[in-house]
């Protein structure tokens, strides 16, 4: 699935050529994704976009009317291409604009979606997110006091978007190895310094994916075809039995919030 870092290198592909365009029509060929799409989008015609956002792994395209939310899902994935390309099975949604240009969508597992938020409202799908990771809000006090007592592992407590948005499961695991924190210890035990260090961590962690283009590892690509090269630099995500690059001892593989962990017993406690 594309996770943040995915997300925010397809918004830096696409924004250049649909920043204020017009948008001529839009194409639904396949309206059943995770939602319906919205019913609102088929009066997008000459609309401006004003704006192309990330919040979360939400892509938001703004209008003066309001905006279209999009969101890749597992397999979801968009190119910029010339108005007349011709469309393949899993190409589900067009915009088309007045440069010549069409913004394609295309989704092998439907699990994605296409949405409407009016213009002053929140869609109830952005209105209970924690902050962004590589803002100023997300601080290592702000982790600190939102963990006190808690007793979940701090893997799937990094995770939750309630918390903080964006942090997926490579990019956690990586966290973790690069703060030597071990996945499975409780939130609430962290301390002051380990939460100074995660919270940078994180940060340099996604930081650096966007500059590499995100991780391709089985769907990702970025809006002009080419993959993600962050996959080249993971340290223990996917390694499992695999030596530990800093100290050689074994990389484990546990399941933690029902995801795949993966950690090293001696640098990580």
């Amino acid at each position: 699935m594309p996770e943040l870092p995915e997300v925010e290198v397809s918004r830096m592909g696409i924004e250049p050529h649909l920043l204020n365009q017009t948008i001529q029509a839009i194409v639904i060929r396949q309206p059943k994704l995770r939602w319906m799409v919205s019913e609102e989008l088929n009066h997008l015609q000459g609309q401006v976009i004003k704006a192309v956002r990330r919040r979360a792994k939400y892509l938001l395209l703004e209008t003066e009317q309001g905006t279209v939310i999009v969101h890749l899902g597992m397999s979801g994935s968009l190119r910029v291409l010339n108005s007349d390309h011709p469309h393949g099975k899993h190409d589900h949604i067009d915009l088309i604009l007045a440069n010549g240009k069409r913004l394609r969508y295309n989704d092998p597992r439907r699990f994605g979606a296409w949405l409407w938020q009016e213009k002053g409202s929140i869609h109830e799908l952005l209105g209970h997110l924690g902050p962004e990771p590589l803002q100023a809000e997300f601080s290592a006090s702000y982790m600190q006091e939102k963990a006190k007592g808690k007793r979940v592992a701090i893997k799937p407590f990094i995770m939750d978007n309630k918390v903080v948005v964006g942090v997926g499961n490579i990019y956690a695991n990586e966290s973790l190895f690069s703060s030597a924190i071990l996945p499975t210890t409780p939130a609430g035990k962290l301390t002051s310094i380990q939460w100074v260090t995660l919270v940078a961590a994180i940060k340099a962690v996604l930081a650096d994916a966007i500059k590499q283009g995100g991780t391709t590892l089985q769907d990702f690509s970025q809006a002009d075809g080419k993959p993600g090269y962050f996959a080249l630099k993971l340290q223990v995500y996917g390694k499992a039995g695999e030596p530990c690059p800093v100290c050689g001892d074994i990389i484990q593989q546990q399941k933690i919030g029902q995801r795949n962990s993966y950690f090293c017993p001696t640098c990580q406690h």
